[in-house]
């Protein structure tokens, strides 16, 4: 084993598991110095050159901390995009692929992304459909301006806008009467889809929370209140009911533990074939619903 890749298991092991170490430590020698896996596991990894020596110090040091290595890379992979990342966003994450997968799935001819960090749903939407007229809202500045580089770089377009999802019915009052989406000659037009990863981590749940989420991700787009759990359903409910055309698709990831109650949430707001689905390890982890 080459000094390099031991260095890094070393940095890795007091956060991650044995195998979740590894991985990581592959993944900075591949992605931050071009060495492929089979030569970092074998020991065949070239000298580093005094830049690179530099590099892998500092890289060395944030993951020892305990700093996530896509903020350290300052990239991520969404279901084949490469996009960048900041403590802005959140880390995209498997089960979230699934959620983009399901959306891209409804083949949306118009589209809300509502919370989009860094874009990663938005910009995987726009990919597999491409001729979706694609809008997505996130209530950081920070947060918007990583999304909106992500879909330069991929050459993806997409509408970003600073809509604070909990007061949408006010800001957008002046589109609300007319269906509320900007079409492409300025008027508005109903919506086929809104799709959303919500805040919905309890703050009672934060104990239980490794390190390297709860210090570092932006702790806005991971909790809400232990009393309303529900908040962003809530709102998101109400959204759809002005915003999405007859037949138009609510899709949401849940907390697992207040699925069925979002579900019945949408129930209660209107809402027809609303459905729980399980993520790939079997939590239900999404609730879809139609506007009828």
């Amino acid at each position: 084993m080459n000094d390099a890749y031991r260095t890094l298991l070393d940095a890795l092991r007091p956060h991650y598991d044995a195998h979740e170490a590894r991985q990581i430590a592959l993944l900075v020698l591949e992605e931050a110095f071009g060495v492929g896996r089979t030569a970092a596991v074998i020991g065949e990894i070239r000298d580093f050159s005094e830049e690179e020596q530099r590099r892998f110090g500092e890289i060395g040091r944030r993951l020892r901390a305990g700093e996530p290595v896509q903020y350290v890379l300052g990239r991520a992979e969404f279901l084949g995009l490469a996009l960048d990342v900041t403590p802005a966003t959140l880390i995209p994450r498997p089960e979230t692929e699934q959620l983009a997968m399901l959306a891209a799935g409804r083949r949306p001819r118009r589209a809300l992304d509502a919370g989009t960090g860094s874009g990663c749903i938005a910009l995987a939407l726009k990919r597999a459909v491409p001729a979706c007229r694609v809008e997505a809202w996130d209530i950081s500045e920070e947060a918007l301006a990583v999304a909106r580089r992500n879909a330069r770089r991929l050459g993806l377009d997409v509408v970003f806008r600073r809509v604070d999802l909990l007061r949408a019915a006010e800001t957008l009052a002046d589109e609300q009467k007319n269906g509320g989406f900007i079409g492409e000659n300025g008027a508005s037009e109903a919506l086929d889809l809104i799709v959303s990863n919500p805040p919905y981590v309890c703050r009672s749940e934060a104990a239980g929370m490794a390190p390297h989420v709860l210090h570092y991700e932006p702790s806005s787009a991971l909790f809400v209140p232990d009393d309303r759990a529900l908040l962003f359903y809530e709102a998101l409910a109400a959204l759809g009911q002005r915003r999405l055309a007859p037949d138009g698709a609510l899709m949401v990831e849940v907390n697992r533990a207040f699925a069925e109650e979002t579900a019945a949430l949408f129930r209660t707001a209107g809402y027809a074939d609303v459905a729980v689905h399980r993520d790939f390890v079997g939590n239900p982890r999404f609730v879809t619903a139609v506007r009828r």
